[in-house]
């Protein structure tokens, strides 16, 4: 299963179609190839693989990423869970 993370356009690069995102505080440049709707900086899209697939609201985006973080902190809390049973069981 793949999952495309919602991303805030910060540039636009009209020369070479490739836009700058902010994706979970991570800076990267995307690819507008494949994307059909017209873009602005300021809108959020979803981005999979370098690429640029699709617009989303930012009511969606905001719930999106709020569900990402809750993830990453759930790893997190696992991660530090094994890393104190192995160091117990040492």
């Amino acid at each position: 299963m793949c999952l495309a993370i919602p991303s805030k356009i910060i540039s636009i690069n009209q020369e070479t179609n490739m836009a700058l995102l902010d994706t979970l505080g991570v800076q990267r440049e995307a690819s507008l190839d494949l994307m059909q709707d017209d873009v602005s900086v300021g809108d959020f899209v979803l981005l999979h693989v370098g690429y640029i697939m699709g617009k989303i609201d930012a009511e969606d985006a905001a719930q999106s990423l709020k569900l990402y973080a809750q993830m990453v902190a759930a790893m997190q809390e696992e991660d530090e869970e094994l890393m104190m049973l192995a160091q117990a069981n040492k």
